[in-house]
């Protein structure tokens, strides 16, 4: 050291890296024994000058070899990746002297004393220390992290001096040494860099690369010029080489890499074939193709710059790999098809068999059948089976859920597992029976049709030609076709419980939701009469489905119907006999015309009455007249509150022409201000008035109140008290009145017919304008009503046992109507006990610990 760095020095500390050695002059004191005072004079020590000199020079020896190992401190970038060996030595690699050289010798020379004193030592071991001293400057370069060819720049700076200075002078050069400090370096690289940077860098570059070398791009985006690929696929494998020479081609990359070729896969089955669904379908060997020549060559160029010994054997790329690879395309494609099976169902109608086409190759394995069906079931469970889904929308899905997995799967077994939620579920609609059934009447070519009508079962039922429904059968009864040469065994993954059918019927699917097919053709014949009640002409569309269901299930089962249609088209002609005896023509008024029924055949049909017009009683007289006459041996029964009615009504302002029902044009009749066409004042009537002359139900009369007023022909002028509204005032919002929120549809058990009226009434005063749409109601009696007013029927039986025999629990109840109802007891404990819970609460019956009992009055 020159006389100006020694004064420098001595004024400026250096630094806490340098390591300074120790001086030769340093006195080496003995320490201070028991009971003497610090500092007094120490006592002989034999040995202690040689012990102190030899550790003089092992640090003096120890400062000349770490001062030769320390890497200059400047920061290696990839630009130093362009140098050759000689430049990067002359950079960072100090001259190996002589002095260096006998320091070297002295700390790792197992002849050498301070070595041999040391021998059992771990602290004073120079490779360690080495090592120590790569991992804190590698720690702290941040560019190794950016671009992985610095890590080879750094591997040649620090293994140049062991490799041609150190090592050397072990035993067989050092080659063990060597190759634990590569396996040391490389470790240290891996453990170095981030997992978390190390992954995102590798993995962004490597799917970056990816895209351009398979040209994969998203969807509505060019694709990669050719020289692009090319550039891309050299710029990968210059890494991948990079990344094996620094000993990060480890498991660590090949999982990574592993990782970004399926993410690859996956984003270009998705970027190619999503909402690809037309019919055939090439998709699958498109994709097979693909993967062979593109996807299995890049995979394979990666892995053999990745092994060494593998890569003349990865190159020759087996028959078997490629297969797996397919198949992990196909797998990749299954489920996009699976996540996309909602909507292609739905879309059924509109093209979507070719995904059906391309699901049918991921299904080669019971493990992939069972992902379909369970993925499938949970999206109807949430989409589909919920409240806010109608009837109607379940029920078209579910058709095409029939068609589309029949072409998945034609044995069935995968339609059976994901029909039965849904099939569970639409039992318990109270309006699925009522749409299947007005579906197979509904006219395909009628375009006034409502939306929701399920045309598609008239379309069914007329391309099947009424296709005959296998009931009875078992579900071994294929075993009995011996001549069958195309007979297969069910499939492995059926239920215990699997029935296997011939034919693809949707209505045959529909009508066994229900529990026996009466209770289908119960609701038919409801809705038919409901149709042949409303309809005057025209029945071809019901004589046409009568005779497709008649192939199904059986003239007799369809007795009742043809006698319903019997006795319309006879009604015609017995109806026109009548007004042609009586001289009742239709260029009269007021008109009637009716519809003769047999009550024995047709459903339960309202009966409420009340008191018709006048002039309506006068016909009925002379048509019952005229009934005796063509008919002695039978007598005619009027239903009033059946039947829809024509009613003209000339205001002062306006007229109003509706088709309404009976009774509300019985209610506006009871308004007529003069039959000889003089203008008088407004009629006013009370509602106690109205239902005194009319003879009608509440019911019935607040429901024909409250159509008239929200039409704004009648007004409640006060409470209770109504008039006619024959001029509009300027704003309409002025009228209020306590009907107004009353919906034309409040009295659904109004409308019934055994003979129907149709009826004309005519008031005086000129028409300006016209009120929309009638309230309809429905003319067959419901289910419910039937079942409620027999149970006011059984209500008197449960009070004579409660009287006579005291207080009874409700199964004794329950049993003993079983036994004295004649023709049985037909509900159960559930509705019996709502049922007696209601009288509880009216006060008629009392509930205890003891049972039901009559409370004393």
């Amino acid at each position: 050291m020159s006389l100006h760095d020694r004064i420098f020095s001595a004024v400026f500390p250096p630094s806490a890296d340098v390591v300074i050695p120790t001086p030769t002059a340093t006195p080496v004191l003995g320490s201070t024994g028991f009971s003497e005072s610090f500092g007094g004079p120490a006592g002989p020590d034999t040995g202690t000058e040689s012990v102190a000199a030899e550790q003089i020079k092992w640090d003096r020896a120890w400062h000349a070899a770490t001062a030769f190992l320390s890497v200059a401190n400047e920061p290696i970038t990839a630009a130093h990746a362009s140098q050759d060996e000689r430049s990067l030595r002359a950079k960072w690699i100090k001259p190996f002297n002589a002095e260096t050289e006998d320091a070297v010798f002295y700390l790792l020379s197992e002849d050498s004393r301070g070595r041999q004193l040391r021998k059992y030592s771990t602290r004073d071991d120079l490779l360690e220390w080495y090592y120590e001293e790569l991992v804190e400057d590698i720690e702290n370069e941040s560019a190794l992290v950016q671009i992985f060819q610095t890590l080879q720049v750094v591997q040649t700076i620090y293994l140049y001096p062991l490799k041609h200075h150190i090592l050397p002078i072990l035993p067989d050069k050092g080659s063990q040494q060597l190759a634990q400090a590569k396996i040391n370096l490389h470790g240290l690289f891996a453990h170095s860099i981030p997992h978390g940077a190390f992954c995102v860098l590798l993995g962004r570059f490597l799917k970056e690369q990816a895209f351009i070398v398979l040209n994969i791009t998203a969807t509505n985006q060019p694709q990669h010029e050719p020289n692009e690929c090319s550039e891309a696929r050299q710029i990968t494998m210059k890494v991948m080489k990079s990344l094996k020479n620094v000993g990060l081609a480890g498991g660590r990359a090949q999982r990574l890499f592993a990782e970004v070729m399926n993410e690859v896969l996956t984003k270009h089955v998705e970027s190619e074939y999503a909402g690809k669904w037309s019919s055939p379908s090439s998709v699958p060997q498109d994709l097979r193709d693909w993967i062979e020549n593109e996807f299995a060559r890049f995979t394979v160029e990666v892995l053999a710059c990745l092994y060494d010994e593998a890569c003349e054997k990865l190159t020759q790329i087996s028959h078997a790999s490629v297969q797996k690879w397919q198949q992990m395309g196909i797998s990749q494609l299954g489920a996009l098809r699976v996540n996309e099976l909602f909507n292609v169902v739905v879309d059924w109608e509109n093209g979507s068999r070719g995904a059906m086409e391309d699901l049918k190759c991921y299904i080669n394995n019971p493990s992939a059948r069972l992902h379909v069906t369970q993925d499938f079931s949970e999206v109807i469970s949430h989409r589909l089976l919920q409240p806010g889904a109608s009837t109607m929308q379940i029920l078209q899905i579910y058709i095409s859920i029939i068609r589309s997995f029949t072409v998945l799967d034609p044995r069935g077994v995968l339609l059976d597992r994901v029909a039965r939620p849904i099939r569970r579920y639409l039992r318990e609609r109270d309006d699925t029976v009522n749409i299947v059934v007005t579906g197979l009447l509904a006219d395909p070519e009628d375009e006034s049709l409502s939306p929701e009508t399920l045309v598609e079962l008239a379309t069914e039922l007329a391309s099947t030609g009424g296709l005959p429904v296998d009931e009875g059968k078992g579900a071994d009864d294929g075993d009995l076709d011996w001549d069958d040469m195309n007979w297969m065994p069910d499939p492995v993954d059926a239920p215990a419980d699997y029935k296997r059918t011939k034919h693809t019927d949707v209505i045959g699917a529909l009508i066994s939701l229900f529990d026996t097919k009466e209770t289908f053709l119960k609701e038919f014949q409801k809705i038919l009469g409901e149709r042949l009640l409303r309809r005057e002409h025209d029945f071809d569309k019901e004589i046409r489905v009568m005779e497709l269901l008649k192939i199904r299930f059986g003239e007799s089962s369809l007795q009742a119907c043809e006698v319903m249609l019997r006795d319309i088209l006879d009604s015609r002609r017995v109806d026109l006999a009548i007004r042609n005896s009586e001289e009742m023509h239709l260029d009269t008024f007021p008109q009637l015309q009716s519809k003769i029924l047999s009550h024995l055949f047709w459903p339960s049909l309202h009966t409420e009455s009340f008191a018709p017009p006048p002039s309506i009683a006068d016909l009925q007289t002379h048509y019952e007249a005229g009934f005796a006459k063509l008919k002695p041996s039978r007598k005619l029964t009027w239903l009033p509150s059946l039947g829809q009615v024509t009613v003209h009504l000339d205001l002062q302002d306006r007229s109003v022409r509706e088709e309404v029902q009976t009774w509300q044009a019985a209610v506006i009749h009871a308004f007529d201000s003069d039959a000889n066409g003089r203008h008088c004042a407004p009629v006013v009537r009370t509602y106690t008035d109205l239902k005194a002359s009319l003879q009608m139900s509440d019911a019935l009369l607040q429901n024909a109140l409250a159509f008239w007023v929200a039409k704004l022909v009648l007004i409640e002028s006060r409470p209770d008290t109504y008039r006619v509204l024959e001029t509009l005032p300027s704003s309409t919002t002025t009228l209020t009145t306590s009907f107004a929120a009353t919906t034309a549809g409040g009295s659904s058990s109004s409308n019934s017919v055994r003979a129907t009226t149709t009826t004309t009434l005519a008031s005086s005063s000129n028409a300006l304008a016209a009120a929309r749409g009638p309230l309809s109601g429905a003319a067959v009696r419901s289910e419910e009503d039937m079942l409620s007013e027999k149970m006011e029927v059984f209500w008197q039986f449960v009070q004579g046992m409660l009287t006579n025999q005291g207080p009874m629990g409700l199964e004794r109840i329950v049993l003993m109507l079983k036994m004295v109802v004649p023709g049985g007891f037909p509900f159960g404990n559930e509705e019996m006990r709502e049922f007696l819970a209601g009288k509880v609460r009216e006060g008629a019956l009392a509930g205890g610990s003891g049972g039901y009992r009559i409370p004393p009055h």
